[in-house]
């Protein structure tokens, strides 16, 4: 199976759905970025090793494919690994059996596979940068998932989704106002679903009080680049995400101060509670 999907349209939660709604739902779902791992390891950790393969190998290791024996391995950004890689991944989907690095015998495996990429796979066939073989056999039913800017009217159910967890996590209700929730449909998200929740994630430190408005979220402006020196507009200093974190963290050690280094009162002070501050500062470095 196949997920295809531009960054952040969620590929993850739509093979745990498959997983979950499926007769495997007794079985384990494992997950793994194929591009997290070097071409030197990804064998090994995506089939295993026996002890004594190579140096450091003092145990075996059962590898991704033995984790998740009878259940569902998600494989994210399969169009980037190697073309050795991509041949023995084709035996194993074909026989159901895989060769542990080191290994003499074949071991049986009964795994469904998801696999998922932002790629053009077709492209990257024609291209001879993906193996045609193994794209039919994982594109047998191929999923498409839609940008959110092409299904505006799942941005405000996400959105409130996202609040409630946001409200849920740091210990106060929080709420979109109408001038938020029509900024929000107006984005075009490139940076899709997870893209919204950051923004949410951001403006709940950010904001006051407990309704969210327009001026609360830290969206990009429209008009960028050229058209800000068409309008006379000067040129953002620095990126979005650098302005967003200087801007927090100003927040955080003005409150800090007023409180004397209490960071319950500053956590107060910010309306989050101590979790949320603790884990922003860490992400600032304060």
């Amino acid at each position: 199976m196949l997920v295809l999907g531009e960054s952040g349209t969620g590929k993850e939660p739509v093979a745990r759905r498959l997983h979950f709604a499926s007769a495997r739902i007794a079985g384990p779902f494992v997950a793994v970025n194929c591009k997290a791992f070097a071409e030197s390891v990804l064998e090994s950790e995506l089939f295993g090793h026996e002890r004594g393969a190579f140096i450091g190998a003092v145990t075996e290791h059962a590898g991704c494919f033995g984790r998740a024996d009878a259940g569902t391995l998600f494989l994210d950004e399969i169009g980037e690994v190697n073309d050795a890689f991509q041949a023995k991944l084709l035996r194993v989907l074909q026989d159901g059996e895989l060769l542990r690095v080191g290994g003499s015998r074949p071991r049986r495996v009964d795994v469904r596979v998801v696999a998922a990429t932002n790629r053009d796979l077709a492209s990257d066939v024609g291209a001879g940068r993906f193996r045609q073989d193994l794209f039919y056999r994982l594109s047998v039913i191929p999923i498409r998932l839609p940008p959110l800017r092409e299904r505006r009217e799942d941005v405000l159910p996400l959105a409130r989704h996202f609040l409630a967890e946001l409200a849920r996590d740091s210990g106060r209700p929080l709420r979109l106002d109408g001038a938020a929730e029509k900024r929000l449909i107006e984005h075009d998200w490139p940076g899709n679903a997870r893209e919204l929740r950051n923004v949410l994630e951001r403006a709940t430190v950010l904001a006051r009080g407990e309704a969210l408005g327009a001026e609360d979220l830290p969206l990009e402006p429209a008009a960028r680049g050229s058209a800000a020196a068409a309008t006379g507009l000067p040129e953002p200093d620095g990126t979005l995400q650098q302005h967003l974190e200087r801007t927090a963290a100003e927040r955080i050690r003005a409150a800090l101060a007023t409180s004397g280094g209490r960071r319950t009162e500053a956590a107060a002070c910010l309306g989050v509670d101590r979790a949320t501050l603790f884990r922003w500062m860490r992400r600032l470095g304060l």
